[in-house]
């Protein structure tokens, strides 16, 4: 058996391991040059392109979703909205019991036309207090000159019976005359008093009508029917109890799909209270949480390309950055981090980044509230 084994001679080896060493030291020169390009095209990209993009997955669909709540107390009548279903802006959703509103409004309009009737008395019984005045400065007028005569005839009876006095006491005038002219004086100083009363009595009814048709006046002065405060007032209740009655119809206020609806047949709601909300998904945009060290160069305006769990990368969205949150989330929450503590520990902060997007791209492949994004912003636009 060793008889058939030939040795190798001696020469060959050598040069064996000469062409293995070449072969390992081509093999780790073609590493080298692949470890090589690839830290270059790695550089390259990074420079050229990775540095200008910010991305993150922390990103949701938001919209700004519509309260539907009554402007009136009333019990719920009709309902004619469920969740999902879509709705346009008008739409009536609810329907509560009008029969109190409408009363109302009947109350309402019958005061309107009462007020109207009584401000209608008020401008006739301007005229005929104006009447009246005129006819108590008549009267007054009519007083006075009776007052005047009065006191000519006092003065005339005086004289006359000075006269029949002095001519008394030579026997000249019998005790008949000088009785007669004693009388016509006492009767002459009784119409004075009278007329004097007279003459006051009418100047006092004169101011009485004057001051009533004063107070009257206050209540039309510069008004006609339609502009007057009282009418005015009524009108306003009344266009109220017209407002009243239209609001026991509850439109949507938006377009969108109907969400967590609550209102329910025979429920009594007050007003303000929650009945369901309108989801306009045609105006949804995104929130982006990145990261606080990803926005040295993020600015309003700068273009975005997102994708959605729902779609995949099959679908992408472009949007534009709309704003900056004025905090990150930790601030806002409703028991925010105590960092003053001693056993604090720093933790990179998220701010949401609102993306807009674009409506048609959303038209065409719809997105729900609260589906997962992936964004990246390019920061190369300033």
């Amino acid at each position: 058996m060793s008889e058939n084994i030939q040795a190798l001679p001696a020469s060959d080896a050598p040069h064996s391991d000469a062409l293995r060493l070449a072969k390992r030291k081509k093999l780790f020169a073609l590493l080298g040059a692949v470890v090589g390009v690839a830290a270059i095209s790695a550089g390259t990209y990074w420079t050229l392109v990775a540095s200008h993009h910010v991305s993150t997955d922390n990103a949701y669909v938001a919209v700004e979703m519509a309260q539907v709540t009554p402007e009136v107390s009333g019990t719920v009548r009709e309902v004619l909205a469920v969740d999902t279903q879509q709705v346009k802006r008008g739409d009536i959703l609810v329907k509560l019991d009008d029969k109190d509103a409408t009363l109302n409004l009947a109350q309402a309009e019958a005061e309107l036309a009462r007020a109207e009737r009584r401000v209608q008395g008020y401008l006739a019984s301007d005229e005929g207090l104006q009447a009246q005045v005129q006819a108590r400065i008549a009267d007054q007028a009519r007083s006075n000159a009776q007052l005047v005569s009065a006191r000519a005839d006092l003065q005339r009876a005086e004289l006359d019976l000075k006269r029949r006095q002095a001519l008394a006491r030579s026997g000249s005038v019998s005790g008949e005359e000088l009785s007669n002219a004693q009388n016509a004086y006492s009767t002459a100083s009784a119409n004075l008093s009278a007329a004097e009363a007279a003459a006051k009595q009418a100047e006092a009814n004169a101011r009485a009508a004057q001051g009533s048709l004063k107070s009257n006046q206050t209540l039309t002065v510069n008004t006609t029917v339609e502009t007057n405060p009282e009418v005015a007032l009524a009108r306003a209740k009344r266009d109220q109890a017209r407002l009243d009655l239209a609001r026991t119809i509850i439109r949507a206020p938006v377009d969108g799909v109907v969400a967590k609806r609550q209102a329910q047949v025979g429920q009594r709601v007050q007003a303000g209270s929650q009945l369901l909300s309108v989801v306009p998904l045609q105006q949804a945009h995104v929130d982006a949480n990145f990261k606080e060290v990803q926005l040295d160069k993020v600015r309003i305006g700068q273009p975005a390309t997102l994708t959605a769990d729902l779609y995949g990368s099959r679908v992408t969205y472009h949007g534009k950055v709309a704003g900056l949150s004025g905090g990150s989330g930790a601030a806002f929450a409703t028991i925010p981090a105590q960092n003053a503590t001693g056993n604090w520990i720093k933790v990179v902060q998220r701010l949401p980044v609102r993306i807009a997007l674009d409506p048609a791209e959303l038209r065409a492949h719809p997105l729900q509230v609260g589906l997962s994004m992936e964004v990246t912003v390019d920061t190369a636009s300033e």
